[in-house]
């Protein structure tokens, strides 16, 4: 524990968790525990997902939680949907409704084969997900969205993370105005949290080359009292946590790709839009991105944070 009466370092290797539980989700069909070396039998034959994202999700989702048990959570970039499920696995609110997703390597095998899989999880969140107001599939809705779930409820606590791809459109921009519009008196406290990974699917986005000065002054012209921080700094981030305001918003910078493969080919993957979606798409075929994949997998050390979080055999 720390200062700040915040387990720090539970935290951290929560993020490794599901980093590593999102990769699995988007590559595995097999070896889901890596209790032997990588082969291309262990890789699905379809690779669909979105990882660039997912990093950054669980960064925010941990924190949050770590502070706010009874916080509703609602995501603007579903495509990011591997590392909302997860989290969801890991606190067991999975396995509530999908009892085969129980938290076992039973259950790692079940949420692994069956995303982006026939009759299985699709590879966005869903009305199929447990919580899901605002699936994300079509950005622009979350903020609008957790505005509305805290009418009349003051006292919810309402978290949304907003894609900084997703604020480029005229909805999310538009529902920036609600924060003018609302009593917190009488209705719910919504912090809004903007994921700024500098990158969409194929290009920078706009407010990831936009300065802090910039940043800072659009979202106090909004009524925001706007604060940026380095989301790998966890403890920064809890420090900001902490001391929250009616109006508070929080710019959260990451990586796009954050603890992925830096150069795949020659490409630059990490904090880059080539990291968006499937950075190894060759994984089945290519003996070097398989390599790669591996590498990247045992890089988060799941055994052992498997059996340190008490999870059953």
């Amino acid at each position: 524990m720390n200062g700040l009466g915040i387990n720090l370092g539970k935290i951290n290797k929560r993020i490794a968790f599901c980093n590593y539980l999102s990769v699995a989700q988007i590559f595995l069909q097999d070896n889901f525990m890596l209790d032997r070396p990588l082969s291309f039998d262990d890789i699905k034959p379809r690779l669909l997902g979105h990882w660039g994202s997912c990093p950054g999700i669980n960064i925010a989702y941990a924190n949050l939680k770590a502070r706010f048990l009874k916080m509703q959570f609602i995501l603007g970039p579903g495509h990011g949907f591997p590392a909302l499920q997860a989290n969801l696995f890991f606190d067991g609110d999975l396995s509530e409704h999908y009892p085969e997703a129980a938290r076992d390597q039973k259950g790692i095998a079940y949420i692994c084969k069956n995303f982006s899989w026939p009759y299985g999880f699709p590879s966005h969140s869903s009305p199929m997900t447990p919580g899901v107001i605002a699936e994300g599939g079509e950005l622009g809705y979350s903020l609008a969205t957790a505005y509305g779930a805290a009418l009349g409820k003051p006292e919810k606590f309402i978290a949304v993370l907003i894609g900084d791809g997703e604020l480029e459109t005229a909805t999310a921009l538009a529902s920036l105005n609600l924060n003018k519009l609302l009593n917190f008196d009488q209705n719910g406290h919504v912090l809004p949290i903007l994921h700024l990974n500098g990158y969409k699917i194929s290009a920078p986005t706009i407010y990831g080359r936009s300065s802090d000065r910039e940043l800072l002054q659009l979202f106090r012209g909004f009524g925001f009292d706007p604060v940026i921080v380095d989301g790998t700094d966890t403890e920064a981030f809890q420090a900001i946590l902490g001391n929250l305001k009616p109006n508070s918003f929080i710019i959260m910078k990451t990586p796009k790709g954050f603890t992925g493969p830096r150069y795949v080919d020659g490409v630059k993957v990490e904090g880059n839009c080539a990291a968006h979606q499937v950075p190894l798409p060759n994984a089945k075929t290519d003996p070097e991105q398989l390599k790669t994949l591996e590498a990247w997998l045992e890089s988060y050390n799941f055994k052992e944070l498997y059996h340190e979080f008490a999870f059953e055999n």
